[in-house]
């Protein structure tokens, strides 16, 4: 099966003049020319041109395009690639997705949004983070499940998730010692917290990689300028990471 060069550029969006310029600096040549001169298509020439244009659509320019591939030895592999980009993509988009309903939905209630459930799925911030930690699953799940709420559930979630952390600070200004039963109670509230979250370790109930996940979080509470006062203080955030510390070494 072959296709001209006006019937290729019709079924992919493309002018013939993009096919023709394709052609000039070495991306995509037609399969054969015939005797009158026009340009003929196969299907290996459609699934290259397939590849071009996704990765025009990524924001590549054609240079790095041609270097893709030219260093290419396996089809197969670059198609997967592309295919795990879609994928990315859509999962992104659909991330959007999710936000915007529930900004419709919090208008809908004459409600005010929180400026961070309006921008859900536009800036994961932790993304690389989580997956250098703990794999590309643990992110997905765990997104996933966030972004599948409905905007009661997301604030609801924040609610609880501030009782905690005020639990905290009240502890820390009254002096409660880490090992303590009052703080290792709320040791163990903290850790069914993030038991809740799906794809974390403690969720799973793997229980080498939750008592590293608890002392990694109870670290991160002290040394990461992110979470700086999140306890209010460096006195609470320490009292937390201790805390944390004891109830993995001891009780998870």
């Amino acid at each position: 099966m072959e296709w001209t060069i006006q019937e290729l550029a019709a079924r992919a969006g493309v002018t013939s003049r993009t096919l023709r310029h394709y052609d000039r600096v070495g991306l995509l040549a037609p399969s054969r020319v015939g005797a009158n001169g026009y340009r003929y298509y196969d299907p290996a020439a459609v699934v290259r041109l397939q590849r071009i244009l996704l990765m025009r659509r990524l924001g590549m320019g054609l240079p790095a395009i041609a270097e893709v591939l030219a260093d290419e030895v396996d089809v197969h592999e670059g198609l997967r690639a592309h295919l795990a980009a879609l994928e990315e993509e859509r999962d992104r988009v659909e991330r959007q997705i999710q936000s915007v309903r529930h900004t419709l939905d919090a208008l809908r209630k004459g409600a005010e949004p929180r400026m961070d459930v309006l921008l859900a799925g536009f800036n994961d911030r932790y993304q690389d983070e989580v997956v250098a930690r703990w794999g590309e699953r643990a992110y997905q799940v765990s997104n996933d499940w966030w972004h599948g709420k409905t905007l009661d559930q997301q604030q609801a979630w924040k609610r609880d998730t501030e009782d905690l952390v005020a639990a905290w600070v009240a502890a820390a200004k009254a002096g409660t010692a880490p090992a303590s039963e009052h703080a290792q109670s709320l040791a163990a509230r903290h850790v069914r917290w993030l038991s809740r979250i799906p794809g974390t370790p403690t969720h799973e109930g793997d229980r080498e990689r939750s008592i590293e996940m608890v002392e990694c979080l109870g670290d991160m509470y002290v040394d990461d300028p992110r979470f700086a006062g999140m306890y209010d203080d460096e006195a609470g955030a320490r009292l937390v990471r201790d805390a944390l510390r004891t109830y993995a070494r001891t009780r998870m």
